[in-house]
């Protein structure tokens, strides 16, 4: 008899310049859960909308998440690649996990509380979306969600919400996640400050490196990136953040070990370092840029997003009809 796969969810939102702590942080550890487990990755455009967006630009942003990622290696016929609003489950479960929710939990949850202080009122949306995150991941069965640190809380709730709903309706109602948080050996800083983490919202451009950047941009950056006076090659993250940044990207890469890298470049400058680590960074992304530009305007790619979504939706459908049944709605 075959043993079971856990499902493994995850969910990306489609709003641009995904940049390389990204992908080592994420994308790359989704590409080896698919040989491993049954993998569900979901392009979630219903979350970017909790604020306001140009539709032109996140109908774009929908497609490049999508062509990255088939660029870095996610296979589409084996995982279940879809776009969220093609799945008429997520809006309705998000409803039902709203009326089970508190507004206790939901105003305790962090993003809300950082992102309302900017001003006096904030979008609903906003205050009630780790709802209709927790209707994501429950709607598929899922056993595992692959997430960073700054997401625990948001998957406690979904845990929550699962046995709430189950002590009421039954313990087979909902299948109770796990979080499996991401390996934070790829965490990757800022290149110009290497005390904050890489992000795509920074206001330098010389921040980061996004996946898709050209050769010249990535040489930039990096030739740029901070490091400080005393010229030696450590990995010392608190007194050397600039240059064990660096060491850590370059292992993510290149997958020799830190240890090799500093023996290695004992005794040579950074100029070195930076000069090989922009060959390796280049080497590594050159194919996903290349990858993604042959698909990303393709019929392919199109006709992937709607099997994915098809096949996403026989799963979401199955679960809707239990939780219909349990909750009494409906006619069928």
């Amino acid at each position: 008899m075959t043993e079971k796969r856990i499902r493994v969810f995850s969910g990306v939102q489609p709003t641009g310049n995904i940049h390389i702590g990204n992908y080592l942080g994420a994308l790359k550890q989704f590409v080896t859960l698919q040989d491993e487990s049954d993998c569900v990755y979901c392009i979630v455009d219903l979350h970017a909308i909790t604020l306001p967006k140009e539709p032109g630009e996140l109908r774009a942003n929908i497609l490049d998440v999508a062509a990255l990622y088939a660029a870095v290696g996610i296979d589409m016929k084996k995982s279940i690649v879809f776009v969220q609003s093609d799945v008429p489950g997520h809006a309705e479960l998000s409803w039902i996990l709203t009326c089970c929710s508190y507004t206790g939990e939901l105003s305790r949850m962090t993003q809300f509380k950082d992102k309302s202080r900017e001003g006096d009122s904030a979008p609903t949306g906003l205050f009630v979306y780790p709802a209709l995150m927790a209707a994501d991941i429950l709607l598929y069965d899922t056993d595992v969600v692959p997430v960073g640190n700054d997401q625990k809380q948001h998957i406690e709730l979904t845990r929550d919400l699962a046995i709430r709903v189950n002590n009421r309706f039954g313990d087979d109602t909902f299948v109770v996640p796990e979080g499996r948080f991401l390996k934070e050996g790829a965490r990757v800083m800022a290149l110009d400050d290497p005390t904050s983490k890489m992000s795509k919202s920074a206001e330098s451009e010389m921040s980061r490196i996004s996946v898709l950047d050209d050769d010249a941009k990535i040489k930039k950056a990096i030739m740029r990136s901070t490091t400080d006076s005393d010229g030696e090659i450590r990995y010392d993250m608190e007194n050397k953040p600039g240059v064990s940044n660096l060491l850590s990207i370059f292992s993510a890469f290149s997958g020799r070990s830190i240890a090799s890298l500093e023996k290695g470049y004992a005794g040579q400058g950074y100029g070195t370092l930076k000069k090989d680590l922009v060959s390796v960074t280049v080497d590594a992304l050159r194919p996903i840029r290349e990858r993604y530009a042959e698909i990303r305007h393709s019929e392919e790619l199109l006709a992937a997003l709607r099997d994915g979504a098809a096949r996403a939706d026989a799963i979401a459908e199955r679960t809707m009809k239990r939780i219909r049944e349990r909750f009494g709605i409906g006619t069928q």
